[in-house]
């Protein structure tokens, strides 16, 4: 009775990790690398292979379809904590730095005659 509501709440989780770690990842691919060093944070490709290997390694940890888990769930959670780490901190850190402009209309007629 227990095993046959672990396993699908196991599975929510995974899921929920590896969606968030992607998410992170595609946030991450989306940023310049110079809104990085503005921000003060850690590079670019140091986050993008932090949260590569996590998006790998959540992908993994999710179960095979009626499988038994099989994958440590320390490391899952340890990249549901690079995830929400980037998204927590370095993500708003780096936000005003990394906004687009909207296009200019070439030099402004205001002023003058």
């Amino acid at each position: 009775m227990v095993a046959t509501l672990q396993l699908p709440i196991y599975l929510v989780f995974m899921f929920a990790i590896f969606g968030l770690a992607a998410w992170a990842l595609i946030d991450l691919l989306r940023r310049p690398a110079a809104a990085f060093v503005s921000a003060g944070k850690r590079t670019k490709p140091l986050w993008g292979a932090i949260l590569g290997v996590a998006t790998a390694v959540s992908f993994a940890a999710v179960p095979f379809p009626k499988g038994i888990p099989t994958f440590p769930l320390f490391l899952a959670l340890l990249c549901a904590v690079a995830a929400i780490v980037y998204l927590v901190d370095v993500r708003p850190a780096i936000a005003p730095y990394s906004r687009r402009r909207p296009p200019s209309s070439g030099p402004s007629r205001g002023g003058g005659w």
